[in-house]
């Protein structure tokens, strides 16, 4: 049987999926008596557009919910991938379903987040030291360019290519697949990018 079409990996995959699309943001933030997070700025659910009710504590707790829903899912597969002998690529398939699952979530009409966070956390559990690459790639860049997209954006195409120079090319593979949705889901921040409106970090709305 093709290990793609193992049923360890498809169960894998969905899990990580339904663990993606849990939409964090919107929850916390109506828990906190703030409403609906995607009535505001950005419209989406992530923690940038959480901060801008003025919450920070909610926005970190966003952030940290996002990263650790992608590190569950990636080690959750590999838990059940093991027990079918294919552990390494039900993790990944879990840790893609994850992401795809915080970008388009079902119960939000596949409206979601951008994914920055989440494909941080699907780093920390496939490959952590690629985790380190792109906080340390994101925050060199965000001290330079005071952009934090793009800094997002260039962690995201470094990544998959300091991975594959690595050795680890299951892991370059799984972060190029996520990194070419993330610039999708940047379409808008390219524009403005391009067109000099993009506001800097710390930069007033």
């Amino acid at each position: 049987m093709d290990p793609f079409f193992s049923p360890y990996a498809i169960f894998a995959a969905v899990l990580g999926y339904a663990l993606g699309s849990i939409p964090f943001g919107l929850l916390l933030t109506r828990a906190a008596g703030l409403g609906d997070v995607r009535n505001i700025g950005s419209g989406n659910i992530g923690a940038t557009n959480v901060l801008r009710t003025g919450n920070r504590k909610l926005a970190a707790l966003t952030l940290l919910c996002d990263v650790l829903k992608g590190a569950v899912a990636v080690l959750v597969g590999y838990r059940i991938g093991a027990l079918g002998g294919v552990a390494i690529l039900a993790s990944l398939l879990a840790g893609l379903g994850a992401f795809l699952g915080h970008l388009f979530p079902v119960w939000l009409g596949f409206k979601g987040g951008k994914g920055v966070a989440t494909y941080i956390g699907v780093l920390l559990g496939a490959y952590w030291p690629g985790a380190i690459l792109f906080c340390a790639v994101w925050l060199g860049m965000a001290f330079l360019t005071r952009y934090s997209s793009l800094s997002a954006l260039i962690a995201s195409v470094v990544t998959p290519v300091g991975l594959f120079f690595a050795g680890e090319v299951p892991a370059a593979v799984l972060t190029a697949l996520m990194t070419a949705l993330l610039l999708w889901k940047h379409r808008a921040n390219i524009r403005r990018l391009s067109a000099g409106e993009e506001p800097k970090i710390g930069a007033k709305a």
